[in-house]
């Protein structure tokens, strides 16, 4: 059975940094409480209606890859255990059990990293126009949801919550934080894609797309935030995959598809969920847990 929706957290004896568009980060001085809370965004706003055990479900995810990558990025975990946080989190055990993160401080670096397997989402619309993806020359002929012929790192700014992301280019991206680190974070994350795409494939699931984070922590490039969830990846069941069409997906894209066909537009206010609606992404969500890792949220 789902639990009761946490949609906001209120910790009034811990400092607020941040609500994201679904975590809400808490300063502790020298690191940091991040708590993946029930909201959904969808085209960059957020719903006002949350889905059921989503923070638990991303929080699982991305402690297995952070487990599953290890030997491969650092990453900023110190520890998920709530009832072994900082002092300060202990009126809050409850709350944080299962949902959130106790992570070194770092300095989160301007771009979103993002990788493409599959020829999708506002790709596959830049392709149809101009017979590329973020300036990136593809080959003629590909259908939507194709796989492209290796992975393409097509970076983007980080946008404010309510603000849109942007596409740059890598020499965009190297003029922002330099040449050097341009280089080592697009191999690092077309590293981790082909590994977790592997280990994907394996379990049933096509991994078409992702989008991960880095930081700097004492000069050393770590892998932040979250990692490999349907929040921040497309998660395809393979034996159902048909290139031409839209796949079935265990992640947010079925709310996606929910908004356009009822007409929906970001400029508009977001809309109020339904309950078939919630129940279904929170089913997917689930279902990419249990696929991926082995394990329900119970376990």
């Amino acid at each position: 059975m789902p639990s009761l929706a946490l949609f906001e957290t209120h910790f009034p004896s811990l400092v607020l940094k941040s609500r994201g568009k679904v975590r809400d980060i808490y300063d502790l001085g020298d690191s940091l409480l991040i708590v993946a809370t029930d909201r959904i965004s969808a085209f960059d706003v957020v719903m006002p209606t949350p889905i059921p055990d989503k923070g638990k479900i991303l929080t699982a995810l991305s402690l297995f890859w952070f487990d599953f990558l290890k030997d491969t990025v650092p990453n900023h975990l110190l520890g998920a255990d709530a009832g072994a946080f900082p002092e300060p989190c202990s009126p809050y055990q409850a709350t944080l059990a299962g949902r959130s993160m106790w992570v070194r401080k770092a300095e989160p670096l301007p771009v979103e990293c993002i990788v493409r397997g599959y020829l999708v989402g506002s790709g596959w619309k830049d392709y149809q126009k101009t017979g590329a993806v973020c300036g990136i020359p593809l080959p003629k002929g590909l259908k939507l949801a194709e796989k492209l012929p290796e992975p393409i790192f097509t970076p983007s700014t980080k946008a404010e919550k309510g603000a849109h992301d942007e596409n740059i280019s890598f020499s965009d991206l190297a003029d922002r934080i330099g040449p050097e680190l341009a280089a080592r974070i697009r191999e690092r994350t077309l590293t981790i894609y082909e590994k977790a795409a592997a280990y994907a494939m394996d379990k049933g699931i096509i991994l078409a797309d992702t989008k991960l984070e880095f930081g700097l922590a004492d000069g050393r490039l770590i892998l932040i935030d979250e990692v490999l969830t349907p929040d921040s990846s497309r998660f395809w069941p393979a034996d159902r995959y048909r290139p031409g069409s839209n796949p079935e997906s265990f992640d947010k894209q079925y709310l996606r598809d929910y908004l356009v066909d009822i007409g929906w537009s970001p400029e508009q206010p977001p809309p109020e969920l339904p309950e078939t609606v919630v129940r279904n992404t929170r089913s997917r969500y689930l279902e990419a847990l249990e696929r991926l890792t082995g394990r329900g949220l119970d376990e």
